[in-house]
């Protein structure tokens, strides 16, 4: 990975959109790359919508503006799809990961997306793997069956330090999300 890798996350307060930047940030930077990761939001309260950038490179990041030209946006809340425009400036090449019930095709035929797109059911995977419908941990797993940011082996251990007894179950939301993300170009 030469170039630089912009990643917007959308999520809702209290699902972990700011959380996930920061792991694979950490796991990252742990590989001896370089990275940014904050969130974007003014007064907003648990459940108001909320946007994360994550930047990863091989090279110094000069740049300290939000995320207006994305890599890939990552959606932990299906019904931001009606709220907000997840896509917007999102390049040619780019990738749409959501958490989602419905397939891949099905969100590309419902929403008009041009973009290749990748789909997990991540609130499920939460709740039968820590309990609760906090699908940030499943969505890094979706991430990086997407994109190849950083090895499962580091974020593995960002998961192991961030949660400590609690990983188990993260750590099991994000491979078996990993294992079970669905992709149509």
């Amino acid at each position: 990975m030469a170039e630089l890798i912009e990643i917007r996350w959308h999520g809702r307060g209290g699902l972990g959109a700011v959380t996930s930047a920061e792991l694979v940030a950490r796991a990252a930077i742990s590989e001896g790359k370089y990275a940014q990761s904050f969130p974007s939001f003014g007064p907003e309260r648990r459940g108001a919508p909320v946007i994360a950038f994550l930047r990863v490179s091989d090279e110094v990041i000069r740049i300290r503006t939000s995320i207006y030209r994305p890599d890939a946006v990552v959606v932990l809340d299906p019904g931001l799809l009606h709220a907000v425009d997840v896509t917007s400036g999102l390049k040619g090449g780019g990738k749409i990961i959501i958490n989602s019930r419905k397939s891949p095709a099905e969100l590309k035929s419902e929403f008009g997306y041009q973009w290749p797109v990748a789909a997990v059911d991540a609130t499920k995977i939460a709740r039968e793997t820590i309990g609760l419908p906090i699908t940030n941990t499943a969505m890094i797993g979706a991430l990086s069956k997407v994109i190849e940011v950083v090895g499962m082996e580091s974020l593995i251990t960002q998961l192991q330090e961030r949660f400590g007894l609690r990983s188990k179950g993260n750590i099991e939301a994000m491979t078996r999300a990993h294992k079970e993300t669905a992709f149509k170009d």
